[in-house]
């Protein structure tokens, strides 16, 4: 069959060894199989162990990007780079075990799927981690538009025929899963371990997940633009019953409604609405200009292995 592995790499130097020997205890039964290891310009010595590895393994491919595109646009990167059927996607810090490969690529053949996700039995990131994991699952499953975004992770395995579906993309804006779905809608998961890092810190801060969040949403879903326009229709209701009242009470009691402050606030939430609804229309429009200047996903500064 043949299995493609891909690993987005970033500071990443004291696990990657380990990292090979597990998947060459695990999977040498199921050749042919490739590691391509796409170092994020790194900026400790992951590319140097890189080249290391793939003197000591014909099977493990490098790829070093010119500069640091993030996670995803390197997964892109090694995704392209595929050579086999199967693609598995994991990250680089050895919290998706290697041994639980084979359970992936079961789930995928025994159920007739395209996709399976590794879901943790249990996260080990803190508590702010947490909660922004779970606000960026949210906003995916409205942008997949699938049930099972809630049970994503960067441990995934698919056919790589999938990304015929995503070849022509370009846009430095990238997030793996929504692409995926451009090609399929039969999703799966299966519950895996997740363990806990043995080597130096997360590089996804709370701050990186809310912006690859909000880059979701604007880059490949209309909520923003309906939540503004959805705004902006209450705020005019709201309007429509103080004017409403207004009229009323002048009717009835000869009298308009008398504060100041009650017609300020007004304005200023009106205000508001209209101007939040203009920022969300910006940043549609800035991505638009950042994709009519044609940026790419990724620029690859070397690459080593077959």
């Amino acid at each position: 069959m043949g299995i493609s592995i891909v690993v987005p790499v970033y500071n990443a130097e004291a696990s990657l060894e380990l990292l090979a020997q597990r998947i060459h205890a695990t999977l040498e039964e199921l050749s042919p199989i490739e590691l391509i290891l796409v170092n994020d310009s790194s900026r400790d010595h992951s590319w140097e162990v890189i080249e290391k590895l793939q003197t000591l393994y014909p099977w493990v491919r490098g790829i070093n990007l010119a500069r640091n595109f993030g996670q995803h646009n390197a997964l892109l990167c090694g995704i392209r780079a595929a050579r086999y059927p199967l693609t598995v996607t994991m990250d680089d810090d050895l919290q998706n075990p290697p041994e639980e490969v084979p359970r992936l690529i079961e789930k995928l053949n025994s159920e007739s799927v395209d996709v399976v996700y590794g879901t943790p039995q249990r996260e080990s990131h803190g508590l702010w981690r947490d909660i922004a994991s779970v606000i960026t699952k949210l906003v995916l499953q409205h942008a997949m538009g699938a049930s099972t975004a809630r049970n994503v992770s960067a441990f995934r395995c698919f056919r790589t025929s999938l990304r015929e579906a995503f070849a022509e993309y370009g846009s430095p804006y990238v997030s793996i899963d929504v692409l995926l779905t451009w090609g399929t809608r039969r999703f799966a998961s299966v519950t895996v371990r997740h363990e806990p890092r043995a080597y130096g810190t997360s590089n996804y801060t709370v701050r990186k997940l809310v912006v690859h969040a909000l880059n979701m949403m604007t880059g490949f879903s209309t909520l923003p633009l309906q939540l503004a326009s959805m705004a902006g229709f209450g705020f005019m209701l709201f309007g429509m019953l103080v004017l409403a009242f207004v009229l009323g009470r002048f009717v009835i009691q000869g009298a308009v409604v008398p504060g100041f402050a009650f017609l300020a606030s007004i304005v200023a939430i009106l205000s508001g609405t209209q101007l939040f609804a203009l920022g969300v229309i910006g940043e549609y429009i800035a991505r638009m200009h950042v994709r009519s200047m044609g940026a790419p996903s990724y620029v690859v500064k070397q690459a080593i292995g077959d």
